[in-house]
C-alpha cells in the first residue's frame, strides 16, 4: 500500500460518480473474498475472474482490487480486530458477513482517504442486501467498536 492512498483525515471530496463506482466495487470485492473463503482458489485467480466475467467500467477496477489482495493478505492483523470486538469467533460468523467483516476493518485501517462512517453505512447496505433480516445489527454492532478502536480520533471528532 502505498502513502498516496493513506491520506491523513483531512476529507478529499469524492464524486458521486467515483462514490458510486466505489459501492459497487465493494459488493464485488465482498463477493471475491466470500468465494475465497469459501474455495481458497489463489486470490489472483479469483479477482481475474471477477475482471473476466464483470463490466469493470463502470468501477473502480484499482480500489476493487486493492481491496480484495489486501482482505487476503490481512487476515492475520484484520481478524484479531473483529475477534476482540464480538462475542464468537470469526470462523464461527456466516461467510457473507464475515467477508463484509473483514472488508470494512481492512478499509478503516489502510483506506484512511475514506470516512469512516462511509466504511460503516456500506457495510450494513451491502449486509441489508446480502444476508438474512437482522444481520445488519450485528455489522453495525461490531463494525462502530472496530471505528472506535482503528479510527479513535476520527470517530471522537465526528461526535463534537
Amino acid at each position: 500500500m502505498s502513502d498516496s492512498s493513506k491520506i491523513d483525515s483531512e476529507k478529499v471530496p469524492v464524486s458521486k460518480g467515483l462514490a458510486r463506482a466505489r459501492g459497487k466495487s465493494r459488493r464485488l470485492a465482498m463477493q471475491a473474498i466470500y468465494q475465497w473463503q469459501m474455495t481458497g482458489d489463489s486470490i489472483t485467480d479469483i479477482k481475474q475472474q471477477f475482471f473476466d466475467d464483470n463490466d469493470m467500467s463502470k468501477l473502480d477496477s484499482a480500489f476493487f482490487s486493492e481491496m480484495v489482495s489486501g482482505v487476503a493478505s490481512s487476515i492475520s492483523e484484520l481478524d484479531p480486530f473483529l475477534e476482540k470486538n464480538m462475542s464468537r469467533s470469526v470462523e464461527s460468523v456466516d461467510p457473507v458477513e464475515r467477508s463484509i467483516l473483514r472488508l470494512a476493518t481492512y478499509e478503516f485501517i489502510n483506506r484512511l482517504d475514506v470516512p469512516y462512517r462511509v466504511v460503516l453505512n456500506e457495510a450494513v447496505k451491502i449486509t441489508k442486501e446480502y444476508c438474512s433480516e437482522n444481520s445488519h445489527t450485528f455489522i453495525n454492532a461490531v463494525l462502530d467498536k472496530v471505528a472506535k478502536e482503528i479510527r479513535h480520533i476520527e470517530v471522537q471528532s465526528n461526535k463534537s
